[in-house]
């Protein structure tokens, strides 16, 4: 099959396609270079089932001349924590339209990375597909992210009851290992290696006891290839994520790394940010996913443990450092 992978030198999409490629299939990979990196498809550049455009996903002729099987669109913006949410909402608006014209014109399958900053402040745990998705006030500015993947949920449904689309979503639980951003881009666990890796104070948001459940990034994978290819993927929603027991305060979640890092019983300096000093702004306190639908349909089954996947990302970030 020949995959067309929105935002392909980013964290999941750059692991995705070596994921795809290991497998026997080509991918046409777009990237403007925004938020991935070059050294992340650099070793797929002389792979003959590797096609790369340097292109924008908001310029609507990009898509002209490609031709795919399927198409991924991974390529976002994100929460906009230290900026204003016109971009994330403006940019999330156009790409989308983009990408669901292609796959409505080709007839083509269009697998969607949506978030589980969907379920919002839902406080009914652990988060189903069919879960109430529950936004905060249009004045925090933090919620632009999470209403732009649900619009595009919204508009996927709504397009594929209307012309026919085939679809996948994905809704993304905190995924993170190589290749991953090392800024807040790329979430806390890689901003608190870094920390670590430079000898700066762990910063926690709030009081650091809001939870989160992440994923290694392999798994996130194995998510999105099963949303692809497995037929009972068509028309759905799925959590992909890690199993709910790996729930986990972010304030232990910089224990971990550090212990990890630098062995039990040395002190960890911590630095607590209140929310105050990103302006009007609003955090989940819990976010735990159920797996029970991805698991039966599509015989997903996370396979690494919080504490092993977490090795692995720190020994590539020290490896990989700018």
């Amino acid at each position: 099959m020949k995959v067309i992978l929105t935002g392909v030198a980013g964290f999941v999409g750059s692991n995705l396609v070596k994921s795809l490629l290991s497998e026997g299939h080509s991918v046409i990979g777009i990237d403007n270079f925004s938020y991935g990196y070059k050294r992340n498809i650099e070793p797929y550049e002389n792979n003959s089932q590797f096609q790369f455009i340097e292109g924008d996903v908001n310029n609507p002729d990009l898509f002209k001349s490609i031709k795919g099987d399927a198409l991924v669109h991974l390529a976002s913006q994100k929460i906009p924590r230290y900026t204003n949410a016109f971009k994330t909402l403006e940019d999330n608006n156009v790409m989308l339209k983009n990408v669901v014209n292609k796959c409505k014109h080709d007839k083509i399958k269009l697998v969607f990375a949506s978030t589980s900053d969907v379920y919002g402040k839902n406080t009914e745990l652990p988060f189903t597909e069919n879960s109430s998705l529950v936004m905060g006030p249009p004045t925090v500015k933090r919620w632009a992210y999470a209403i732009s993947k649900l619009y595009s949920e919204q508009y996927i449904f709504a397009t594929s009851e209307e012309f026919g689309l085939e679809f996948a979503i994905t809704r993304f639980f905190g995924s993170y290992g190589p290749n991953q951003n090392m800024t807040w881009w790329g979430g806390p666990q890689s901003v608190f290696i870094q920390n670590i890796i430079e000898g700066k104070p762990i910063e926690l948001h709030g009081d650091g006891l809001q939870t989160r459940t992440f994923t290694y990034v392999e798994d996130t994978v194995q998510g999105v290839m099963k949303c692809i290819f497995h037929p009972a993927s068509k028309n759905e929603v799925f959590n992909i994520a890690n199993n709910p027991t790996e729930e986990i305060t972010i304030k232990d979640l910089a224990y971990l790394i550090w212990d990890l890092m630098k062995g039990k019983g040395t002190a960890l300096d911590v630095k607590f940010i209140p929310y105050a000093s990103f302006g009007n702004y609003e955090d989940v306190m819990r976010r735990v996913p159920c797996i029970e639908k991805i698991k039966t349909m599509l015989d997903y089954e996370p396979k690494f443990m919080m504490k092993e996947g977490l090795q692995k990302a720190i020994e590539w970030q020290i490896k990989n450092q700018e």
